[in-house]
């Protein structure tokens, strides 16, 4: 017969063979725990349909189990990659996600930020649509623990992940410069855009690595989308703009692709084309995308793993800035 569900910690710990502490730690804080002990604890757990008091807990300890991830559109596959590998880290700690889309609205941003303050959530995973800090100090006010995600933050304000973005843009443009004569057109986003610039300053530096005078002739895009793509790449056929195209997503790429077959330029027969983010569009395409692999994933299971020793340790003793290193996956468009 079942032990009284009544019991609590004690009844649990009782099954488990081990101290209520151990079992409130695999509840709260299961990093700190053997994995065969936790094991253990969560078949008592499950034995005894216990249910941990999470309300009252934070009340007593003055601690939540809360997590926010702030991101700018879940929509978008770089960012829902991101979101699932978070959900699943922050699932493998027993803490609960709060998904915070900004839609790219500075208002919205700020008002999840509130909200997380008013919640006093234990942490938030951020990917900042501005570099404004203190747009960020009403968590830090409340003792929230900051991680940025896709941004570096300085040394001295919490730690963040971000994926080393200038070598990215190199790594495309070295390998353009391979195969064919030295002049390059580079489709860009806004160069507000810190990842934008970074790709740009990676372009620039891939000629001056092979001993080259840049020779790069540039296009920028409002929305990076599909369409302003196809637009620029009719754009580039009309200017008679270099064959040798970077372009620093997979929807301007793919765009850009079919903006040149309209326009009697097939690729890679005349043109040469290589992306940037590695989506799924980019190998499932018609013409399979050369494009630089970003380690999504990994982004936010790292971004996890910092925020976890922060509130472990402290934000006074653990401040990392984690840059991840993208990879060129090469495919028809640009062999």
């Amino acid at each position: 017969m079942k032990p009284d569900r009544d019991l609590g910690l004690a009844a649990v710990a009782r099954v488990a063979g081990v101290s209520a502490a151990t079992v409130s730690n695999v509840i709260n804080r299961p990093h700190m725990v053997s994995a065969e002990t936790q094991e253990r604890v969560r078949r008592a757990i499950t034995e005894l349909d216990f249910v941990p008091n999470r309300a009252a807990a934070t009340l007593r300890q003055g601690t939540n189990r809360l997590l926010g991830l702030v991101i700018p559109d879940v929509a978008n596959p770089f960012y829902s990659a991101i979101a699932s590998a978070v959900a699943d880290a922050a699932d493998r700690n027993r803490f609960t996600l709060a998904l915070c889309p900004s839609h790219e609205d500075h208002d919205r941003e700020l008002r999840h930020f509130e909200m997380l303050a008013e919640q006093r959530a234990a942490g938030a995973l951020v990917v900042p649509m501005s570099a404004d800090a203190s747009r960020l100090n009403r968590l830090r006010m409340v003792g929230t623990r900051l991680v940025l995600v896709d941004r570096i933050a300085p040394s001295d304000d919490g730690c963040s992940v971000a994926i080393d973005d200038v070598l990215g843009g190199a790594l495309a443009t070295g390998h353009l410069l391979t195969s064919g004569p030295p002049h390059l057109t580079l489709v860009n986003g806004p160069r507000s855009i810190p990842q934008c610039e970074d790709r740009r300053t990676g372009a620039f530096r891939a000629f001056e690595t092979a001993g080259l005078e840049p020779r790069i002739v540039e296009y920028e895009s409002e929305h990076m989308v599909l369409a302003e793509g196809e637009e620029i790449g009719r754009r580039i056929a009309e200017d008679g703009a270099p064959l040798m195209i970077f372009c620093t997503n997979d929807q301007l790429a793919i765009g850009v692709i079919r903006g040149l077959a309209s326009a009697g330029i097939g690729t890679p027969s005349d043109a040469r084309v290589v992306g940037y983010g590695d989506l799924a569009i980019a190998e499932m395409s018609t013409l399979p995308l050369t494009s630089v692999a970003q380690p999504k994933a990994d982004l936010g299971t790292r971004a996890v793993e910092l925020l976890m020793a922060e509130l472990q340790d402290g934000p006074a003793h653990h401040h990392h800035a984690d840059i991840l290193s993208p990879r060129l996956i090469i495919r028809e468009s640009a062999p």
